[in-house]
């Protein structure tokens, strides 16, 4: 297929170079005059396309979303699709699909996971639209998602992969921080001798062996201890708006609410457990981390 893509940063950049590798034209198109983009600008995008074009965003979510499909729908043709694949907030996603609906365009919401390890072991994609839209998108999918049957998911109407990738955001929260202060009860115990190799040896065999403990593992062998790592994370939004969803719809969810907590007051303590958090941040998706 030929695609547009707005948005070449860590994730944009990188799911370009893997659609091109799986025989895909791509048009890359940057804020940014280093991205290593093809166009300046949203014209030249999709002045570079032929109709009907498909459109995916990777862009911040909130006002540079916002910005970004106000601008396409000034230049796009009706039968044309523009497909978020941010983190946008899934109750904006209606609003979006209305703006571009009212001049004949088509919008798609893909929750997009895998982090910088995407374009090596695939993406995680959960997908909000029509049957039509899902179904045209599908050579780009199936090039995406990791070999094999899994990795796709068509969650439901718009709306549904960003909601998805909301709660999926949320559990990741909740499994970091347990991973965190297991970790910080190794380390501050007398009888453990070599809390690395514990986390280590729970990569097979264990109930509790997951990609997020092998690349624990896997940040302990560049930094015993996590000594050069501060103890604060950043919340990017998902968890916080999966609680606020949560208190609306009704539905507990002790675990992600504290884990976000946790984070939020890392901003003021440094402990042990949120230096796992902040390392497996920086891991799997290259969020940057503070050093000491």
């Amino acid at each position: 297929m030929q695609l547009g893509m707005i948005g070449l940063g860590r994730m944009g950049g990188n799911m370009a170079a893997k659609l091109r590798e799986g025989g895909h034209e791509v048009v890359g198109y940057d804020v940014s005059a280093d991205s290593g983009r093809d166009v300046d600008s949203v014209e030249g995008l999709v002045a570079a396309l032929d109709a009907p074009r498909t459109i995916w965003m990777m862009v911040p979510a909130g006002r540079a979303t916002d910005a970004t499909v106000a601008a396409l729908t000034a230049v796009l043709e009706p039968g044309d699709l523009v497909v978020d694949g941010g983190n946008t907030r899934f109750s904006d996603d209606r609003g979006h699909a209305e703006e571009l609906a009212s001049h004949g365009i088509h919008f798609a919401d893909v929750g997009t996971s895998g982090g910088v390890w995407g374009r090596r072991e695939g993406y995680a994609l959960m997908v909000g639209g029509s049957d039509e839209d899902f179904d045209r998108l599908v050579p780009l999918l199936e090039t995406l998602k990791p070999a094999g049957d899994d990795g796709l998911v068509h969650a439901g109407p718009v709306g549904a992969g960003h909601f998805v990738k909301m709660v999926h955001n949320g559990i990741e929260y909740g499994m970091m921080q347990a991973l965190g202060e297991g970790y910080a009860m190794l380390e501050a115990s007398d009888l453990v001798d070599d809390p690395h190799a514990v986390i280590a040896s729970w990569r097979r065999g264990s109930v509790i062996r997951s990609w997020l403990l092998d690349l624990l593992s896997r940040a302990l062998e560049g930094d015993e201890g996590l000594r050069h790592v501060a103890g604060r994370a950043q919340e990017s939004g998902e968890a916080k708006w999966m609680v606020a969803e949560a208190l609306r719809m009704g539905i507990p969810l002790p675990v992600t609410t504290a884990s976000l907590f946790a984070r939020q007051s890392s901003q003021v303590d440094d402990p042990t457990t949120m230096k796992v958090v902040a390392a497996l941040r920086n891991q799997f998706g290259g969020h940057a981390v503070d050093r000491e």
